[in-house]
């Protein structure tokens, strides 16, 4: 028997066109159709994620095209009573080595690299008895999800795809011919082109989808490298991917002349990636940021302790609270700034209340976000009918590890997440007066704050309350002033004519370099500052603070924020 009889008799589609020109050989063209149409008469399917796999296999197989497949993928399509060709028929070679080895192998790889209007290409496949395929779908073995579940080492291993990969990427490369599925949500895109075109696909969805194939696999491969990369420890590895999955692809960025999009990564943490959006118009980019940084702020905040309320404009808090009830930290939070919070963004660390929701939509508000709310609530938000509700399932560990990226011209910078706890700190007192239990209170309330206001940072805060906040100076000492006049601000907005700065205390996002800063919260009637420490005049600011009266702690952790 020569290799075409042989090819011929265990894929008999092919004896239809062996007397054909070389070129019109192969299943995925014909002397009639446009070039760039290529009709799909083999499909392999291999697939861990099965949703939507039984429909979309049927689909094919009644426009007539061929169902390869593997493993459990082959069993639930035949399950089904669809006809279905286990790919050991085509390599004849079984799964091996625990379904490590399956797909590995020339007669694959051949029928999707293969050129279908290549001659030698075609001699090749002759000689070696290589059936084209001309649809791939894959998707990969579920590594972010073993990792995200806490899986052991060797489970995570175990759920590190080789062959899928192998095999997206060979079809993506040949995309000219084969098509390349890795996302059911594809799969009815693919079925009304078919549809459209008599069983053929497009050059136009063909190159979609290797762009797609490409960029899962170099997501996947990101995922397993950053795992690595944590699991040895090393906080700079020598080549560092970064993966995500779109999520939503927005109006336009910081201004309406950006494009953007918001994607996914592998990482677990609550927050408006986790969310659910009750209600509310589409989110903006500024919104996704700014709805980050507060509800990052409001878990500073163990909910078993107090209630928590986080109002955040241009991603930096206007205030901060935290009361017996989520109403109580609402108002006090609003106190601090109630004209940079119109417009402002919402956070609170307990699940929404019908009490709190009242007063919050009382003003215009951009976002709520919340790990839950009661269906009163719901009710209340829903009569704002542009304002976004979103419930995240959970808050955000501050203590968990993690990364943070940030780009700059021609490079990426990476670092840690900053999950530094005030309460973790050993806190040294360096001044002649000791601070009391209420300011001792304060000061680490203040510093929770401070870890997310933007540089120079400096928070007053009293009875666990912002009363004034300084963020993002050039000085610290510009900042200090600042924080002092929103607290004056502040009180007149509530009628009273003493500033709300009296009594309070400070806390600053790193070592005051000067006593100028110092002196300048001195003065606006604070009674006590929180402060990493460190700077070369530590003696002269912490004599200044003797001279004031003022009682002072270190932490020893600096928490910029740029």
């Amino acid at each position: 028997m020569t290799a075409v009889d042989g090819l011929c008799a265990a894929f008999p589609l092919y004896v239809l066109h062996v007397n054909r020109p070389p070129f019109s050989f192969w299943p995925g063209t014909s002397d009639s159709m446009p070039t760039h149409l290529r009709r799909v008469t083999r499909a392999l399917l291999s697939v861990s994620d099965k949703t939507g796999l039984i429909d979309f296999a049927k689909a094919l197989s009644a426009q007539g095209i061929e169902l390869i497949s593997t493993g459990g993928t082959r069993k639930s399509l035949a399950d089904a009573g669809l006809p279905v060709k286990d790919v050991a028929d085509i390599t004849g070679f079984p799964e091996m080595m625990d379904g490590r080895v399956k797909t590995l192998h020339p007669r694959v790889h051949g029928g999707l690299l293969a050129i279908r209007e290549n001659p030698e290409h075609e001699a090749a496949m002759l000689a070696h008895s290589i059936p084209a395929i001309d649809l791939l779908v894959v998707n990969l073995y579920p590594f972010e999800e073993t990792v995200a579940k806490g899986a052991a080492y060797d489970d995570c291993i175990e759920n590190i795809d080789i062959g899928g990969p192998a095999m997206i990427r060979a079809a993506a490369k040949n995309h000219g011919d084969v098509a390349v599925v890795v996302d059911v949500s594809d799969y009815a895109r693919v079925l009304d082109v078919l549809s459209a075109n008599k069983g053929a696909t497009t050059l136009t969805l063909r190159k979609a989808l290797a762009q797609k194939a490409y960029a899962r696999t170099a997501a996947y491969d990101a995922a397993i490298s950053n795992w690595f990369a944590n699991e040895l420890g090393d906080d700079a590895p020598d080549y560092r991917a970064i993966g995500g999955h779109l999520a939503e692809k927005m109006r336009y960025g910081e201004n309406p002349h950006q494009a953007a999009g918001f994607y996914l990564t592998p990482e677990k943490r609550f927050g408006v990636a986790t969310a659910r959006q009750v209600q509310g118009k589409q989110l903006s980019y500024n919104n996704v940021n700014d709805t980050d940084a507060a509800f990052e702020c409001v878990s500073e905040f163990d909910p078993a302790r107090t209630a928590a309320v986080a109002i955040i404009k241009h991603a930096n808090p206007c205030g901060v609270a935290e009361g017996a009830s989520l109403l109580e930290a609402y108002e006090k939070a609003l106190r601090c700034d109630p004209v940079s919070a119109f417009g402002g963004i919402v956070a609170l660390n307990r699940k929404l209340d019908a009490k709190a929701a009242s007063e919050i939509v009382k003003i215009f508000t951009e976002v709520i976000i919340a790990p839950d709310a009661d269906e009163e609530a719901i009710a209340m938000v829903a009569a704002k009918k542009n304002l976004r509700l979103l419930l995240t399932g959970g808050l955000p560990d501050p203590r968990a590890k993690g990364l943070t990226f940030k780009t700059v011209a021609g490079g990426l910078l990476v670092q840690g997440r900053d999950n530094a706890v005030v309460d973790d700190m050993d806190l040294k007192v360096v001044t002649k007066r000791q601070p009391t239990n209420q300011e001792l209170s304060d000061m680490r309330f203040a510093f929770r704050v401070a870890k997310h206001v933007k540089s120079n940072a400096i928070v007053y805060a009293k009875n666990g309350a912002t009363v004034g906040v300084g963020a993002g100076q050039m000085s610290r000492v510009d900042s200090s002033r600042i924080a002092a006049w929103k607290a004056a601000e502040a009180a007149k907005a509530a009628g009273s004519a003493e500033t709300l700065a009296k009594g309070s205390v400070v806390a600053s996002d790193a070592f005051f370099p000067f006593a100028d800063g110092l002196l300048a919260a001195a003065e606006a009637g604070a009674t006590a500052i929180i402060q990493p420490g460190g700077s070369m005049r530590d003696d002269e600011v912490f004599k200044a603070a003797d001279e004031a009266g003022l009682a002072m702690v270190l932490t020893g952790h600096r928490h910029f924020r740029h």
